[in-house]
């Protein structure tokens, strides 16, 4: 049975959430066992299979992207699968939004009302240009009516980068300076949580929850690319019902 949890926000109750974890599938070593990408070079057959797991326990096929680190915004409802975008956006009961992950940043987004929701995949280049931004925009809601939920990433304590990382969020942002700290030999430890919430906050969105999870740090339950390299990934998917 696929494992995973719901996220723990005031989502309405026409929304629903879920977070896949790593266990629960038949993949095997090194993308063992849940593992829903079929682009890391796991057997097919495996994915298709633990695909088919998760679509046990959704409404209808999610809305599965191909994610390129960009800020296109699809609506799930109208798209083929394996479409190339970054985030996906829907109004129609149904209709799942999914994002994969194993480090990058998931964000689900629903407002207030309950009529819209949405998924986000947020690595540092999507978040440097603007896809949680973009994904804000398409709902097409007031932002101080959204709900966003940031799932697990790769935490600060983690999260290496180098000056150039660093260089390029503040010349965006003087105030994402506090997202870094000074790690080894000039390189940083970056905060993509925080700077998700910096980045919401600039276009109203301050109901921010989530974000306590790391997937480096806890190999039993989350995929982690820094971590192992080859490795599978989760799911984060949102649809209203």
């Amino acid at each position: 049975m696929a494992e995973g949890y719901a996220p723990y926000w005031p989502a309405p109750a026409t929304v629903c959430a879920l977070q896949t974890e790593r266990n629960g599938g038949i993949s095997l070593p090194p993308w063992h066992s849940l593992n829903l990408g079929d682009h890391v070079g796991d057997d097919p057959a495996h994915v298709a299979h633990n695909r088919g797991l998760l679509a046990a326990v959704v409404p209808n096929e999610p809305c599965w992207l191909k994610q390129v680190h960009g800020t296109r915004v699809v609506d799930a409802a109208a798209v083929a699968p394996g479409e190339t975008a970054d985030a996906a956006f829907s109004r129609q009961v149904g209709v799942v939004c999914v994002v994969m992950t194993a480090d990058c940043l998931p964000v689900l987004f629903c407002d207030r009302a309950g009529t819209v929701v949405a998924a986000a995949h947020a690595g540092w280049r999507g978040l440097l240009d603007g896809v949680l931004e973009a994904t804000v925009a398409a709902m097409q809601v007031a932002p101080a009516d959204i709900l966003a939920w940031l799932g697990p990433a790769i935490g600060p304590s983690n999260f290496e980068v180098g000056p150039e990382v660093r260089a390029a969020f503040t010349a965006y942002d003087a105030g994402a300076a506090v997202a870094f700290v000074p790690g080894r030999e000039g390189r940083f430890l970056g905060d993509l949580g925080q700077l998700a919430r910096q980045r919401l906050k600039s276009v109203g969105v301050t109901a921010v929850f989530g974000g306590d999870r790391c997937t480096v740090n806890e190999p039993d339950h989350f995929f982690s690319y820094r971590r192992d390299g080859v490795t599978g990934r989760m799911a984060s998917l949102i649809w209203l019902a």
